[in-house]
């Protein structure tokens, strides 16, 4: 039976026209495949039910699992949920549906490299952007984007230690309405925070219809790439994913390989 031609949100991006969106972190949420397509290349598996509208992926190792369940509201509860399980690892972090794909792919492109020799600097790359970095008597770390709408956090409560990036918009009375929000427990690799804080700071255009944009008053938008240029794009980020997973597996490999024999023969002792 040949397939019936059904108009939806998944159709190829040749079929619209697209616009370059500034700032990236009110630019909405995005095409959710930024991210999923990226970590099937990544060789993950789609674990999801076809009946239910939602994504659930998990690593080959089965170490990691990403759940992304549309929701109601766009914040509460999260749309995105990335665990980690095993002897070693044990950390949660949640994302609601307006965060930027290209926001949250920072970290999970991060999730299917290699971990690097040596942790980096979580908050250089906010201060580097113009940020304003504050560390408080209790401990609590926090930088604030120049449009003060966008915050990342350090904090402690009841003896958890976790991260959370917000945007928010203050309102009237000295509140402030969430756009979006991240929460990390304290358990998450500070490389993955770290690659999550990078992608936070760049402020390159993304791509999102005119339509898609959850606050068009805040953001600017110009004609941007064709549909053809951004697939060609998309399969670039597609064979990296592939290029970095197959790479990750073979470090892994020879991480766990005892070290080779010596082929030097004994020399016997001579006895007096």
């Amino acid at each position: 039976m040949s397939r019936p031609y059904i108009s939806t949100r998944a159709d190829g991006p040749e079929h619209t026209i697209w616009f370059e969106t500034r700032p990236r972190h009110l630019a909405g949420g995005g095409d959710p495949r930024h991210i999923t397509q990226a970590l099937r290349a990544a060789g993950w598996k789609n674990h999801s039910d076809p009946d239910f509208p939602h994504v659930v992926l998990a690593s080959p190792d089965l170490r990691h699992t990403l759940v992304m369940e549309p929701e109601s509201s766009s914040y509460k509860p999260p749309w995105w949920r990335i665990r980690a399980y095993g002897d070693h690892e044990d950390w949660y972090t949640a994302f609601g549906g307006d965060t930027p794909v290209e926001i949250l792919a920072g970290l999970t492109d991060a999730l299917i490299g290699p971990v690097p020799e040596t942790a980096p600097d979580i908050w250089a790359p906010l201060t580097a952007a113009g940020w304003t970095y504050e560390r408080d008597e209790h401990g609590t770390e926090s930088a604030l984007h120049p449009d003060s709408i966008l915050t990342f956090r350090r904090e402690a409560r009841r003896g958890d230690l976790f991260w959370k990036a917000e945007a928010a918009l203050p309102t009237g009375g000295g509140g402030r309405e969430t756009i979006w929000g991240a929460y990390f427990n304290g358990r998450v690799p500070p490389h993955l925070i770290a690659a999550f804080t990078q992608a936070l700071a760049r402020d390159e255009p993304v791509q999102r219809r005119h339509w898609d944009v959850p606050h068009s008053h805040l953001v600017t938008q110009e004609r941007g790439p064709r549909g053809e240029q951004l697939i060609q794009a998309h399969e670039v980020r597609m064979e990296a994913a592939r290029t970095t997973a197959r790479k990750t597996r073979r470090t892994a490999l020879s991480a766990q390989k005892p070290p080779a024999a010596s082929t030097t023969p004994a020399v016997p002792a001579r006895s007096r």
